[in-house]
């Protein structure tokens, strides 16, 4: 079965500008692409391929690319984690455990791809679905988030700590 190919380099998305931000984002919108037909080869529907690619969209674009500024291709331990238990909560209207578990369903298949495209290694790839299996500890801190009064927020907060910057 052939897989759709990548054309770019890990220092490709490695952004300082405005302009070379624009340039990563568009890249990753090309990585994504490839990741839908990928998941189309894979036998997946349409629909299926496109609700992941949404799904890893969202941690990438709007998280990794906007908020953390980090490289989509380096993963950094902790990425993933203050995703689920901090960014998503707090960066949501409301919410729910549901769709949190379905970006962490993507983000990982979206890692697993690029492991097989030779982006990223086992031993990150290992990182990334350890953090992401911790969907319990996920979704206490949704529950946590949801019930703070008053002043709760900082304590809330500091537990769960930016791993970059």
């Amino acid at each position: 079965m052939k897989f759709p190919e990548i054309e770019f380099e890990g220092d490709d998305f490695y952004f300082a500008t405005i302009e070379e931000e624009l340039r990563v984002d568009e890249r990753c919108q090309s990585l994504l692409s490839c990741f839908y037909r990928y998941l189309q080869n894979l036998g997946c529907s349409s629909q299926v391929a496109s609700n992941l690619a949404y799904g890893a969209d969202y941690f990438l674009r709007n998280y990794l690319l906007d908020f953390a500024r980090q490289n989509v291709v380096r993963p950094k331990p902790g990425i993933v984690s203050y995703f689920a238990a901090s960014w998503f909560i707090t960066h949501t209207l409301a919410p729910e455990r549901e769709v949190l578990d379905h970006h962490l369903e993507a983000v990982q298949e979206f890692y697993r791809y690029l492991k097989q495209q030779h982006y990223i290694s086992a031993d990150e790839l290992a990182v990334i679905e350890e953090e992401a299996a911790q969907s319990e500890y996920y979704h206490q801190r949704i529950e946590r988030f949801l019930a703070i009064v008053g002043d709760g927020f900082f304590a809330w907060d500091a537990e769960c700590p930016v791993p970059f910057r």
